[in-house]
This record gives C-alpha cells, sequence and structure tokens, in this order.
C-alpha cells in the first residue's frame, strides 16, 4: 500500500520531510543524463582505443533501444506491484551496465554495457515519477520536476567538457566509474523514502495484458533499432534492401506506437493523447535543432567549437528558467504552458533559421536560441505534472511510461529528419548554404507547429479523469 510522506503546507520539496528523497531523485536523474549525454565525448577516444570500426554508432543506438524496452517493462511493472522493484532493478542495470563498459577490453562490450545501462536508465525513470506521483502532493510535483529539468541540464553543460577531460588526461573508463559512487548514494538515499509503497489498492493490469505490451515493447525497440541501423548503412552503402529494412522498422515502431501509448495520440485526441503527443513533437523539435546547431554557427559564421558552444549554454540556462517558472503556474492553466511553450519553440527554431540565413549579429541568434529552452523547460515540465494529475494510482506507471516513449521516440525521429534534411538542403548543393540551412531550421519548426495544435487540444486534462486506453 502506497502512503505519503507526512506534509503540511509549510512543507516544500527541500524541507526536511522531503529532502534526502528530492536529492535522490535528482542524483538518479543526474547519472542517467551523465551516461546518455556526456559519454560522446569520450566515444571517438573508446573506438580509437578498442577498434570500433563500423559498430561505432551501435554504442549510442543500443543505449536508446534498450531504455525504450525498459520503460515499457517498468510501467506495466509499477502499476502492477509498485515502483520499488524497478527503481532498484534499473539502478542494478545501471551500474552493471557502467561496470561493463569500464572494464570491456573490446568495443563490443562497451556496446553491451550501454544497451545494460540503457535498460536500468528506462526503467529507473519511469520509477521516479511514479514515485514522485505517489509520494509528493500535487502542489509540490511541478517544483519536484523542475529539479527534475536542472538535473537533466547540468550534465549537458558540464558532462561533455568533464568527460573530455578525464578522457584525455586520465582514462576514458573513468567517464563510466565516475557515475557508479554516486548511484550507491542515490540509493541510500532514496530506499528509506520509498520502501513503503507497494502496489495500487485495485490494480487495473491483468498479468496477461502486461505480457503483451512487454512483446509490443520489444517489437517496438526492435523496429526504431532496425531503423536506425538500416538507415545508417543504407547511407553510407546506397542500398535499396537496407533503406527498405528502415522503411519496415519505422512501420513496426508506429505500430507498436499505437497500441503502447494512450489512444489518439498519433492523431492527437484531445485530452491525455495530446499532452504525451506533446512531449514527443517539441522534444522532436528541440533536440534535433539542438544537434544540428554547432555545423550551422561553423558553417555560416565559422566560429569556434568552442564559441558555439555558448549557443548550446544559453538553451541549457533557459531551460532551467523555464522550468523553475512553470513551477508558479496555477493547475488549472497549465496546459496553456504546453500551447504557449509550444509557440515560443516554433518562432525560436524558426527565428534562428531567419537569422542565420541573414547573418544576423551572433548574439542575437544565441538571444534567441535561449528562449528554445525556455520554451522547453515551461512545457517539458508541464507534460509531467499533466500527466501525473491525469493518472490514478492503478495506471500511474502505464501513463509514465507512455510519456517517457513519445520523449524518446521524438529525439529519435527528430534527429533522424535533422539529418535527412542537411543532407538534401545544405551537403548536396553546391551554393547557397546561408538558405539552405534557413529552410531546415523552418522545416525543424513544423514538429514544433505541431506540438502547438496538440498543446491546445491538450486543455480538456484533468486530475484523475485521464486515463490511458490501450489496445494492448
Amino acid at each position: 500500500m502506497s502512503e505519503p510522506l507526512p506534509a503540511d503546507r509549510r512543507d516544500g520539496a527541500m524541507s526536511a520531510a522531503f529532502r534526502p528523497l528530492t536529492l535522490g531523485v535528482v542524483a538518479i536523474v543526474t547519472c542517467v543524463a551523465f551516461e546518455a549525454m556526456a559519454v560522446t565525448t569520450a566515444m571517438p577516444v573508446i573506438g580509437d582505443d578498442l577498434g570500433a570500426g563500423a559498430g561505432y554508432g551501435l554504442a549510442f543506438s543500443m543505449f536508446l533501444t534498450a531504455s525504450l524496452l525498459g520503460s515499457v517493462l517498468a510501467g506495466s511493472r509499477c502499476d502492477a506491484e509498485g515502483p520499488r522493484r524497478s527503481l532498484i532493478t534499473g539502478m542494478a542495470l545501471l551500474v552493471a551496465g557502467l561496470v561493463l563498459s569500464a572494464a570491456a577490453g573490446e568495443f563490443w562490450l562497451v556496446t553491451a554495457g550501454r544497451a545494460v545501462s540503457g535498460l536500468g536508465s528506462g526503467a529507473m525513470v519511469v520509477a521516479l515519477y511514479v514515485i514522485i506521483g505517489q509520494v509528493y502532493p500535487s502542489r509540490l510535483q511541478p517544483v519536484v520536476f523542475g529539479w527534475v529539468a536542472t538535473a537533466w541540464i547540468l550534465p549537458s553543460m558540464v558532462g561533455p567538457l568533464a568527460a573530455g577531460l578525464l578522457a584525455q588526461y586520465a582514462s576514458w573508463r573513468w567517464v563510466f566509474a565516475v557515475a557508479i559512487p554516486i548511484v550507491a548514494v542515490a540509493a541510500a538515499l532514496v530506499w528509506p523514502r520509498v520502501r513503503h509503497l507497494g502496489a495500487p489498492e485495485n490494480p487495473e493490469l491483468d498479468p496477461a495484458l502486461a505480457r503483451r505490451r512487454a512483446v509490443w515493447g520489444v517489437f517496438l525497440a526492435g523496429g526504431v533499432f532496425a531503423a536506425q541501423w538500416a538507415a545508417n548503412e543504407a547511407a553510407a552503402r546506397g542500398s535499396v534492401v537496407l533503406g527498405l529494412l528502415a522503411a519496415a522498422g519505422v512501420l513496426a515502431a508506429v505500430a507498436a506506437l499505437a497500441v503502447l501509448l494512450p489512444r489518439g495520440t498519433l492523431w492527437l485526441r484531445r485530452g491525455l493523447p495530446s499532452v504525451v503527443a506533446t512531449r514527443g513533437l517539441i522534444n522532436a523539435a528541440f533536440v534535433s535543432a539542438e544537434a544540428f546547431m554547432p555545423v550551422l554557427l561553423l558553417a555560416v559564421y565559422g566560429v569556434s567549437p568552442a564559441t558555439a558552444g555558448i549557443a548550446l549554454t544559453a538553451g541549457a540556462v533557459g531551460w532551467a528558467i523555464g522550468s523553475f517558472l512553470q513551477a508558479r503556474v496555477p493547475g488549472p492553466r497549465r496546459y496553456l504552458l504546453l500551447a504557449g511553450g509550444s509557440g515560443l519553440l516554433t518562432l525560436s527554431i524558426g527565428g534562428t533559421g531567419l537569422l542565420a540565413g541573414a547573418q544576423a549579429p551572433f548574439w542575437l541568434l544565441v538571444a534567441v536560441w535561449s528562449l528554445a529552452g525556455v520554451a522547453m523547460g515551461a512545457a517539458l515540465s508541464s507534460t509531467s505534472v499533466l500527466v501525473l494529475d491525469a493518472s490514478t494510482a492503478a495506471d500511474r506507471g502505464k501513463n509514465s511510461a507512455s510519456l517517457q516513449l513519445s520523449d524518446q521516440v521524438g529525439a529519435v525521429a527528430g534527429t533522424a529528419a535533422g539529418g535527412v534534411l542537411l543532407a538534401v538542403l545544405v551537403q548536396q548543393q553546391p551554393v547557397g548554404q546561408q538558405s539552405g540551412y534557413s529552410v531546415m531550421w523552418l522545416a525543424l519548426a513544423v514538429f514544433a507547429v505541431i506540438g502547438t495544435a496538440a498543446g491546445i487540444r491538450s486543455a480538456s486534462v484533468r486530475p484523475s479523469t485521464g486515463k490511458v486506453h490501450s489496445q494492448a
């Protein structure tokens, strides 16, 4: 049985009653974010040392693919038996993956370690969402998600530099090993506060349905992996067969999402499905634009990589600001942050492309991009709050898993679309690079445009009334 921690109106997320849990949650998310982001900097060194060859990209795609599967499995498990086991299992898998990667003598072991870590990360994040919904009163949940957003942002600001310094001056193995004691400390902080959390009184997820969802989760992960691998290989080899395999992977992933996400998510059905859709759409827009921002700045402005990093830092700072501002918005009006944040993201991404095309001053482009971070901080945290508001104890895990799936698949779709646009609009054009980048960024803004429409359609979400209905 789940019992919220004692709290009164004076208690905050960092009060004595909640501080250990809040710090533990922040530490866990920081480790997950560091593992997902900072390793990127060290991976070229790892590849050279262990001879990655053609398998270099698998170290990244396997983490995401396994994370998708972990999210699905943890969602069902949390609804059936509570979040405790999923959290501890996720922590154990994350540590096992870190140890395997740190001790690897061959690159395929690094890839295997990344897959194990991804499986654990997906399970942990879903479990944390369920814990936040069970333990914290609704008035504190926006504040906690503000802290969670910050825990994602900090590794993106300092993680790559720290990982690069470790790989260059110590050993790339420390990039994996350094997170292990942090996970151990986080477990010590969190476990005493969540060990009493049990299964909901009337769980709606029967074992047969849980097994079907697990099968669809494997189908989703396999489809995403096939699409990523085949698309990269098809582009390198010019193979039609691999191109068809990539298309089949996309279709398989879409079919699985239609089952695993709230019914109507893919066509922006009003209420909770639109909230989940908004999450994926704005993540696709932002992640893709951010991933290719350094390419744009180096090509159009001729700045150094360090200077290009200023724009990314500005976006991260804006994200932190947006995350903390959203905590002050009253619950009944929170859906406005989805529509307004998606609209601001549209203007920022489109404006960045137009400013780059006109070669506007660099500082102006950085300022406009920082607004994209503000938009994401406000809108993304709000999707988390709205999903918990619309969930009951019986379906909180499944709904949280749906949100994570939308987030992760959105990132994959966005970066894939960005890569295609870069190749077609910029790299294959002998002249007019600036105009090519402008068109590319305007095209990426379409994700945010659709996200704005989804945000508007989320207005009908009401607390504890928006259950996820799945076909699984």
